[in-house]
């Protein structure tokens, strides 16, 4: 595996969940870390801000710039990776992790909602791939890693939350056509998911989820970094789920992981 010493990660939504997790793992390795996020005042019912998590990351031995960043705006998010460009010197890795999730049917699935999936989770994906490619092309270790699960089609990940798995199969979809598109150049374009789910603040906010059967952030940020190490050109257009990349990589023991080892796990959407 290559080093993530020195590289620079821009990574969305990354106050706070899987993002903080991933921002302070890459921290760890040495990493200069971009946190783009809209939290930058505190929230009580979502804890952690863009300031917050920087101070976290250079805690951990990261460099951190910390940029309120709307990902739907093409503005904001040019404007955050020319600063991030003039702090660091340029962008080596973009982590889409920021997504918006609606877990209801089509009658109870307001147009606002719709739209906020479809601005974040598909037009947010591919507008910061757009913005920080010009950068990655530049990279000797250039990777797109979004958090997205592999398409499927079984009708019955769309029946009861239609809107929500167009909206993250939009992001599947940018990491399909982006990875042939870009791989002559060598840019790694691949996509991250979790087996089971994951306990965040934002799940704790949706009712009828059991979070015994989760597992912490830090299993996806432990993938993560196995992915963004790999040298440039050598994996691309995968689909990959955490926990296999964690075997693949040595790992035979997942119980740190479990919010409570002796719960069954809860799989997470998307995976037959």
């Amino acid at each position: 595996m290559a080093s993530l010493m020195g590289r620079t990660l821009f990574i969305t939504g990354a106050s706070r969940g899987i993002g903080l997790a991933i921002a302070l793992r890459a921290a760890r390795e040495g990493a200069n870390v971009v946190i783009a996020a809209k939290s930058d005042v505190p929230n009580p019912k979502l804890p952690g801000t863009i300031g917050e998590a920087a101070r976290a990351v250079e805690a951990a031995g990261g460099q951190a710039l910390a940029i309120r960043c709307d990902i739907r705006e093409e503005e904001s998010v040019a404007q955050a990776v020319a600063s991030a460009v003039d702090r660091f010197g340029g962008i080596d890795m973009l982590v889409n992790n920021a997504s918006a999730i609606w877990l209801r049917g089509t009658l109870d699935t307001p147009m606002k909602r719709f739209d906020l999936m479809m601005g974040v989770n598909v037009r947010g994906t591919f507008l910061c791939a757009q913005q920080c490619l010009p950068h990655l092309l530049k990279s000797e270790q250039p990777h797109i890693l979004t958090l997205a699960p592999p398409p499927n089609l079984n009708p019955r990940w769309f029946a009861p939350h239609t809107a929500y798995t167009i909206a993250k199969y939009g992001m599947s979809l940018t990491v399909l056509g982006m990875a042939e598109e870009f791989r002559a150049q060598g840019v790694n374009v691949n996509a991250l998911w979790p087996r089971t789910v994951i306990q965040t603040a934002a799940l704790n906010m949706i009712p009828g989820i059991d979070l015994s059967g989760c597992r912490t952030p830090d299993i996806v940020a432990d993938a993560a970094i196995a992915v963004l190490g790999k040298p440039k050109g050598s994996q691309t257009g995968q689909f990959l789920i955490d926990e296999d990349v964690l075997r693949a990589h040595g790992v035979t023991e997942f119980g740190d992981y479990a919010v409570d080892p002796s719960a069954p796990l809860t799989p997470d959407l998307f995976l037959d």
